[in-house]
């Protein structure tokens, strides 16, 4: 801590990212990170614009990655915010759309009104929250962990829900959702939809956006591409939402894409087949996972992301994230009241969770 910090920096809590190992080779399943290649087709794009290039600045509204995403998602080029992994593009959004605690409409209606998230989810939600100065009210998930749309019916000043759910893997009907956002609409109030994994088995609602003018959709590349290191993510909605975006993006920088994430974007949005190719094996290999924990006795939630959310039968979650780390696999433990003895597990390779598997049967004595 410094005297030279501001009260905001001083309670800020910010969010911890997983490990990301240098000094030792892990099998990593901690990230959520694509275990197969980018399509050769972003290689490609990438090395195309290295050099005489970069001296110049990349273009400030993004305009082929977005009419790349427009066609890809059949939707408008205007109804596309591009953004440095979702990350950043959520960030933004919390400060678009969602009143601070001292913030005032002309007819009150925005002030004091909590934003809602379940209490097991993405831990930057609050992060953003209080960065933003933003109240908000978690909501517990069910005993399952499974999020009941009922219980965001209180008025609020808006709701981000991930779907599917992180790190819990659940998802939820697009119908649930329609029917909150219909709710939402009346009041003037946006729902997010974090659709970070949702390429791994959750029904989007990007479909639906038309019909809804207080949806937003927010979208990485980091899982379902292979780009996690490359930082690509995006929002779809209403175009005045977008406008919207632009607004707060704008008044930090205008920048925030640089031309070698604009190009591999770009190419990996264009190139379904071969990434529904490699997500059909991520999900293959979560099923069959799932199965060969189960049959071990493990407790593993229905997940329609790339990751399972695990309980060990016999020991506790720490004990087991430690006899994997010390085995050379790394999983995600979050220590937090009702998840201590879960943990987070990546789906890697086949040989990957292979090792993983008889790790896991070797801890547990089987």
């Amino acid at each position: 801590m410094s005297v030279f910090w501001n009260k905001r920096t001083v309670n800020l809590v910010p969010y911890v990212p997983g490990e990301q190992p240098k000094d030792r080779k892990f099998i990593k399943l901690n990230t959520n990170e694509n275990p197969y290649p980018p399509s050769p087709k972003v290689i490609e794009a990438v090395t195309q614009v290295l050099g005489e290039r970069l001296r110049l600045y990349p273009d400030p509204l993004c305009t082929e990655f977005r009419e790349a995403v427009a066609a890809a998602y059949g939707v408008m080029p205007g109804q596309v915010f591009p953004g440095n992994g979702s990350d950043e593009v959520l960030g933004f959004a919390f400060g678009a759309f969602f009143e601070n605690a001292a913030g005032t409409d002309s007819d009150n209606t925005h002030a004091h009104n909590a934003i809602l998230f379940p209490d097991i989810t993405y831990s930057f939600y609050p992060v953003y929250a209080e960065l933003w100065g933003i109240p908000y009210k978690t909501i517990p998930v069910g005993k399952d962990f499974s999020i009941n749309p009922d219980d965001y019916s209180d008025n609020n000043g808006g709701i981000v829900l991930p779907n599917p759910n992180a790190p819990t893997g659940r998802d939820l009907p697009s119908s649930d959702l329609l029917a909150l956002a219909r709710r939402l609409e009346q009041h003037n109030r946006v729902l997010i939809i974090d659709e970070a994994y949702a390429a791994f088995g959750a029904e989007s609602l990007v479909p639906f956006i038309a019909e809804h003018p207080n949806l937003l959709t927010v979208h990485t590349l980091s899982k379902s591409a292979s780009l996690a290191g490359l930082r690509v993510g995006f929002a779809i909605g209403n175009e005045q939402l977008i406008e919207g975006l632009f607004r707060v993006r704008d008044s930090f920088n205008s920048y925030t894409m640089d031309i070698l994430a604009l190009a591999g974007g770009k190419a990996a949005v264009l190139d379904k087949t071969y990434y529904d190719e490699i997500n059909q094996k991520v999900t293959a290999t979560r099923d069959r996972t799932a199965g060969a924990l189960r049959a071990m006795g493990f407790t593993v939630l229905p997940s329609k992301a790339n990751f399972l959310f695990i309980s060990p039968p016999e020991i506790s979650g720490q004990a087991l994230f430690q006899s994997l780390r010390d085995r050379g696999i790394l999983v995600r433990h979050f220590n937090k009241p009702r998840i201590a003895d879960y943990l987070r597990v990546s789906m890697g390779t086949g040989e990957d969770m292979d090792t993983f598997l008889a790790a896991c049967k070797e801890i547990i004595g089987l």
